[in-house]
């Protein structure tokens, strides 16, 4: 197909320029807007065809200016003739390109066109008649493209802002400036074959309002790749949009406004996908991430006084195939329970960890049964307060068939008060599926091992399995933080009846100890356990003596990994754990407290107590005298020196995290001295993740999510989300509430998150929103359910509860049955 040659009316530029003019005027000497002064008339009935355009596909290329033509038109032209001409025969269009505003209210030529392309200068270039014949051409489904400076056009028309998204600031920066593009939508035509982070030159507007929540982002410019003046956006800076408008289809994208950039063959196929869903060439979802299509409901209620019958302590949920969620209460009671703190007394701590199920199907709650934990002393400090109880649920491979539930608790049976230590174990259980009843007397208990419990606190407790059937059970290090100024958990001095409780090393860094770990063991029908291949030690190994190892341990030096999962696509484990409890990072004992997330590929050591975030270093300290600082750890060679330590010496080197933050930003670095040590001045620290920061800080790490197309209901979140990791925090304020999206090539290599959106307004915070992230699945149909923890610490509360999150915006458009080419669906 050739292209019909465009022609450039320098009239109607005169007339447009004129009457803009004359708007202009007329609004300053009334004191009003050109928009009040002279409304524009509603669109009447119109002739147009619904959908604009047909089969024989072609792009109106208008460029006319108020102002001077933009040096970009002619560029412009050229590109978007040549995307027509070239590509898959199904793709092509024919493009004809004027400056005649007049073309927008001859109805019958409009309606030839499948999209209409502005390309235009900016000002004021449609008169009311015109712009109302555009928005009549919207209204019956046509497409709509804005490139660049489309977005200074008809500044004084509200219904064009919408169809724009945003105004660029006055503020922008007038200079070409090289800065990194961040691709969030990896299934759009128009980016999903661009690079994660496309690093490209360009004049980069910042906006008076940030459109994000309100459009559908598809790429975001990077602020700090370069210079974005007073003006900035800050951490999310959306650069091109689309949304389904007005009955129509807008696509913006700030891009474009060089010349060179139209020669690109990256920006050319940005433009090429922009025009194959303007077009109705494709479909495409341009919903996914507006705030208004999700809806969050509360499905439990609270409890009846004195009762626990809706919903215990908020500790962990699961989604069983049929959609059946099953979660988990601590041990802590109601607010008017008893709680009894005095180790004298035989019911020291005894709770009651619950497990109940909500049946979607029929929105009603069952007590599935309970379990006599140790778990409940309330709040106080660290060495009267607990957080052992019922920490940890996972349904087995073949739930559907044998009923099997995993249960990772602190039995009060287990306790010892004289010497204040406990038993944590991994339970199998089978629950009765017609009556959702737990059988208690079914009890396998597959693993257990010693946890001190004369202090608090990090018991971890999440579970997942892999596709190999192998199942991973995170252990916190059960130490307190208390003794060491909040920075490495590594004095070695205090201790009740000879047994550290302040030093991580004894736990979390010794090879030898199930606590700090995420292990992973293979569960076998009979109740046992074997160990697979590829865990960091196999409990045999003849280093240092032999006898310092445990086969059972895939990481180590994880603090409290409350949380964790497991991509069902990649068989990826991520996982998140809380931090030590320093506001500040300090010369001389090393970084401030790091809330960690990782992305974990393979067996391996990460770093607590000896270091944090991208291998920072704490300070060594160790007897006669643990206040004087030693020697900094080495990252890559950390050797545990503890009195207290029953392993190996000589460690495994330390692997980065992917996410680490502080009180004062998001993965904070620093430079380094000729042995690596950072300096921990706050004045010299670089931020590398902008857009989160902590505070209260406690992780909570959640999903992978996978659009599953086969079991996809009505609420399922669109593919948009696939192969986006769900990173959040208990807190709700600064903290992260996130989708982050990995690069394949760096992930699990200590490699930074590519892009992140925030989910702060689909999952809402705030009053009367989920406050404090306990847990998050997706279920099979691909809705979201979240626990809220309540307000109150070691009890339910009214607002503890189960929330579903669902997506409400329809399928991709145009519909199949509106599309141009049928071959193209």
């Amino acid at each position: 197909m050739q292209s019909a040659p465009h022609h450039r009316s320098r009239s109607r530029r005169a007339a447009a320029a004129a009457l803009a003019a004359g708007a202009l005027a007329a609004s300053l000497l009334s004191g009003g807007t050109a928009a009040t002064a002279s409304p524009f008339p509603e669109p009447q009935a119109s002739a147009l065809p619904s959908p604009p355009g047909g089969k024989n596909v072609k792009v109106l290329v208008f460029h006319a200016s108020a102002t001077e033509e933009s040096p970009t038109v002619d560029a412009g032209i050229e590109a978007i003739e040549s995307i027509g001409l070239t590509g898959p025969e199904d793709q092509r269009f024919k493009t004809v390109a004027t400056d005649d505003a007049s073309v927008f209210t001859n109805e019958k030529r409009l309606g030839t066109f499948n999209a209409v392309v502005f390309l235009t200068g900016g000002g004021d270039v449609l008169d009311p008649e015109q712009e109302a014949g555009l928005e009549a051409y919207l209204k019956a489904g046509g497409g709509f493209l804005g490139i660049h400076d489309a977005a200074r056009t008809e500044p004084y028309s509200d219904w064009f802002t919408g169809l724009i998204g945003a105004r660029p600031a006055s503020a922008s920066p007038a200079a070409v400036q090289r800065a990194t593009v961040e691709i969030p939508d990896r299934s759009h035509p128009a980016t999903k074959g661009l690079p994660l982070e496309w690093k490209r030159p360009d004049k980069w507007f910042n906006w008076v309002s940030n459109p994000t929540g309100k459009v559908h982002t598809v790429a975001k410019v990077r602020e700090s790749s370069y210079r974005p003046g007073t003006g900035a956006n800050g951490v999310d800076h959306p650069v091109s949009w689309c949304r389904d408008y007005s009955g129509g289809r807008s696509f913006y994208t700030g891009m474009g406004g060089t010349v060179e950039s139209f020669a690109e063959t990256d920006f050319r196929d940005h433009l090429r996908g922009a025009l194959l869903w303007t077009t109705r060439l494709s479909r495409a979802d341009c919903k996914a991430t507006i705030d208004a299509n999700y809806s969050a409901v509360r499905v439990t209620r609270p409890n009846q006084p004195g009762q626990q019958d809706q919903i215990g302590e908020p500790h962990g949920l699961v989604v069983a195939p049929d959609g059946r969620v099953l979660y988990i209460g601590r041990g802590g009671g109601t607010n008017e329970a008893p709680v009894v703190t005095d180790w004298n007394n035989p019911d020291i701590g005894k709770g009651t960890g619950q497990i109940h199920v909500y049946d979607p199907a029929t929105q009603k709650v069952t007590l599935a049964g309970a379990l006599t934990v140790f778990g409940n002393k309330g709040g106080g400090d660290e060495l009267v307060k607990v957080e052992e109880g019922l920490l940890g649920i996972e349904l087995d491979p073949g739930f559907e068939s044998n009923g099997w539930v995993y249960l990772h608790y602190t039995p009060h049976s287990g306790l010892d008060r004289d010497k204040q230590m406990a038993e944590r174990r991994v339970s199998r259980f089978t629950l009765d599926r017609a009556t959702n009843k737990l059988d208690l007397a079914s009890e396998k208990v597959l693993l257990k091992w010693p946890v001190q419990v004369h202090s608090c606190c990090h018991a971890g407790g999440g579970m997942a399995w892999d596709s190999k059937g192998n199942l991973y059970i995170a252990t916190g290090d059960n130490n307190s933080s208390g003794f060491s100024d909040g920075y490495s958990g590594n004095n070695p001095q205090p201790n009740y009846k000879g047994l550290s409780f302040a030093d991580a090393r004894r736990t979390a860094g010794n090879t030898h100890n199930l606590n700090g770990k995420i292990l992973r063991i293979h569960p076998e029908p009979d109740g046992t356990y074997t160990l697979p291949e590829g865990n960091l030690f196999t409990g045999k190994e003849q280093d240092e003596g032999g006898g310092k190892t445990r086969g059972e341990i895939y990481v180590m030096g994880v603090r409290n990994p409350a949380r964790i999962s497991v991509d069902k696509k990649t068989d990826i484990l991520y996982a998140g754990w809380v931090g030590p409890d320093a506001g500040a990072p300090s010369t001389t004992w090393g970084p401030a407290k790091y809330d960690t997330f990782a992305a974990i590929t393979k067996a391996g050591n990460h770093g607590w107590p000896f270091c944090m975030g991208n291998k920072q270093p704490y300070r060594d300290r160790n007897l006669p005298d643990p206040t004087k600082p030693l020697g900094w750890y080495d990252c890559d060679a950390p050797k545990n020196e503890s009195p207290n330590n029953d392993g190996l010496v000589n460690l495994p080197p330390v692997t980065g995290n992917t996410i680490w933050y502080s009180p004062q930003g998001g993965a904070p670095d620093f430079p380094r001295d000729a042995a690596g040590v950072p300096s921990y001045k706050n004045e010299e620290a670089t931020y590398l993740l902008p857009w989160l920061k902590g505070g209260g800080q406690a992780t909570m790490d959640g999903p992978v999510y996978r659009y599953d197309a086969a079991h996809a209901g009505a609420g399922a979140w669109p593919r948009y989300w696939d192969g986006k990791w769900f990173v959040g925090d208990f807190y709700d304020a600064d903290n992260p509430r996130h989708a982050v999206l990995t690069d394949p090539k760096t992930v699990g290599k200590g490699g930074l998150p590519v892009t992140a959106e925030s989910l702060k307004k689909i999952i809402p915070v705030g009053q009367g929103g989920i406050r404090n992230l306990m847990d998050w699945k997706f279920a099979p149909d691909g809705s979201l359910y979240v626990l809220d923890y309540g307000r109150g610490f070691f009890t339910s509360d009214s607002q503890s509860a189960l929330w579903r999150v669902t997506y409400t915006g329809g399928a991709a458009t145009p519909a199949a049955k509106d599309l141009a080419r049928k071959a193209a669906q």
